[in-house]
């Protein structure tokens, strides 16, 4: 145990974490629930023959029940992928090419200018391939006006995919709404749920949609390991070749190991969501209404409700955001948009209004399950301090 003293310098030396959004840390729990799968229980799941095979299979089995349950759907509905990035392509360029070739030519697909790249790549090389592509801009808030989705649909609109919570500005989008929709004119619906599914209420049947990706270390649990949840007479074809993992859709041999950490960080995050959720939004509004008394001219990005709870981004006025990010790199852990953007300005506040320089003077600030009072106190003089010394000249 550190003297006080020391501990005190420690803990202020340490950078206030707040980038919670851009991957978790694995659970303990989940850790120890992976170990003996490391070393031990070594087996190919798909060697039947003998005992260490059958017993990896079976640890599969039991993870893909137990995972199926967390999300309100049948075991057969759940393909294991290697994350959210690959679930978001193979249903989206898996589902429109099988429909494709179904009718004979390319359709028409929609979606939503501030999806993850996961999702906006996928649908251009889609683009490329001959079919058409319709992105509708939400409003200033973030929210997409499901009437525009109406008016956007075509006689071949094919599939719509639109985010549960976006990574960025954390706001839910009425996937409900959206859901009922492109079932009464049988379009087939996806959703990049990888920031939704854990810390908020995430059915997939109930929302009717059509396909979901979800993805493990978002949740506390491994990288390297997700899903895509399938409606059980939905087209797909495989984008991979080689074996018949997964119903023929995703070849190749299986993690086991990460398999069964997915499934035990979806049963903590199901057990704690509520408790964890009301934590995070106190802790929040907290932050923001902090550096809001502390510092004149910031703005909310997106609503304020419907919106993940541990999320917050803003921008600040009147400062230079490479400088900001700079002086903050040692202090304070967060981001200026999604975690792939390679350090250009956020696509998606630019899809809200935001210029290119405001865009830059952006931060999303991002809660988890270790943060503390003392963390969003810390937090909230730090950036008042950054930020009126750059407004200083400083």
């Amino acid at each position: 145990m550190l003297p006080s003293s020391e501990h005190g310098h420690a803990q202020r030396s340490t950078p206030v974490a707040l980038d919670f959004q851009a991957t978790t840390p694995c659970a303990e729990e989940v850790v120890e629930a992976m170990e003996p799968w490391w070393r031990a229980q070594w087996g190919n799941p798909s060697s039947r023959q003998h005992r260490l095979g059958l017993t990896a299979a079976a640890a599969v089995s039991d993870a893909r029940d137990r995972l199926a349950r967390c999300l309100g759907v049948q075991a057969q509905q759940l393909v294991f992928t290697s994350g959210a990035t690959e679930a978001n392509n193979l249903a989206l360029l898996g589902h429109a090419r099988a429909m494709a070739d179904r009718h004979g030519r390319p359709g028409h697909l929609i979606s939503v200018s501030t999806e993850h790249h996961a999702v906006l790549d996928p649908l251009q090389q889609l683009r490329r391939e001959g079919f058409r592509l319709t992105l509708l801009n939400p409003t200033n808030d973030g929210l997409l006006d499901v009437g525009q989705l109406e008016d956007a649909l075509q006689p071949d609109t094919m599939l719509v995919s639109v985010m549960a919570a976006n990574n960025e500005i954390g706001v839910l989008q009425p996937l409900e709404q959206i859901g009922a929709l492109c079932r009464r004119n049988e379009v087939s619906l996806h959703s990049d749920a990888a920031q939704a599914f854990g810390h908020i209420p995430f059915n997939p049947n109930s929302l009717q949609l059509d396909l979901a990706s979800i993805s493990g270390h978002k949740i506390y649990g491994p990288k390297g390991i997700g899903a895509l949840v399938l409606r059980e007479d939905i087209a797909l074809q495989p984008l991979q070749f080689g074996g018949r993992q997964e119903q023929g859709l995703r070849p190749g041999t299986l993690p086991v190991p990460l398999i069964v950490g997915l499934a035990r960080a979806a049963e903590l995050a199901m057990e704690h969501q509520q408790s964890a959720s009301q934590q995070l939004e106190r802790l929040r509004d907290h932050l923001w209404l902090g550096l809001q008394t502390a510092l004149p001219g910031l703005s909310l990005n997106g609503a304020h409700s419907p919106r993940l709870p541990h999320n917050l981004n803003i921008t600040i006025a009147d400062v230079n955001g490479n400088q900001l990010q700079q002086r903050l790199r040692s202090t304070l852990q967060c981001s200026s948009g999604s975690a792939c953007s390679a350090g250009e300005p956020s696509h998606v506040l630019q899809a809200i209004g935001r210029s290119r320089e405001e865009a830059n003077a952006s931060l999303r600030l991002s809660l988890g399950r270790t943060t503390t009072a003392n963390d969003i106190e810390r937090a909230i003089a730090t950036l008042s301090e950054v930020v009126q010394d750059l407004r200083s000249g400083g």
